[in-house]
């Protein structure tokens, strides 16, 4: 019997991340040194923020392909076989620099899973 694979949680007291409201979570320079890691190509599928014009053709978070080390981690896995159910044509492939910035999966946990656009309106 394999073992349950389940998303996992960091906890971290009074995390201060550093950023004021609208900063960018990566600069240019923290994001897309990844080539040799792995991401999920999909078909194309726009941006769900109001407005947005952004298409992506891989798994992303604020505009940033989401990359794993290994091509077998079981989030990756997860995360594909999730586009898989929703219609997107998943496949595992190794990221190119050209595919466009990029942000490991991982340090996106991190952060608190920051997605472009998709925030609770203020009241």
């Amino acid at each position: 019997m394999e073992p349950e694979v389940r998303r996992g949680s960091l906890a971290l007291p009074d995390l201060d991340l550093g950023l004021e409201e609208g900063e960018e979570l990566w600069r240019d320079d923290d994001a897309g040194d990844h080539g040799g890691w792995f991401c999920v190509g999909t078909d194309p599928f726009p941006c769900p923020a109001e407005g947005c014009t952004f298409v992506a053709e891989h798994m992303t978070a604020a505009h940033l392909v989401l990359v794993w080390e290994e091509r077998d981690d079981p989030n990756l896995l997860w995360h594909a076989q999730r586009a898989k159910e929703v219609g997107r044509n998943p496949r595992v492939v190794e990221y190119r620099p050209s595919f466009g910035p990029s942000a490991s999966y991982y340090a996106w946990e991190a952060a608190g899973r920051p997605v472009h656009g998709v925030q609770r309106p203020r009241e």
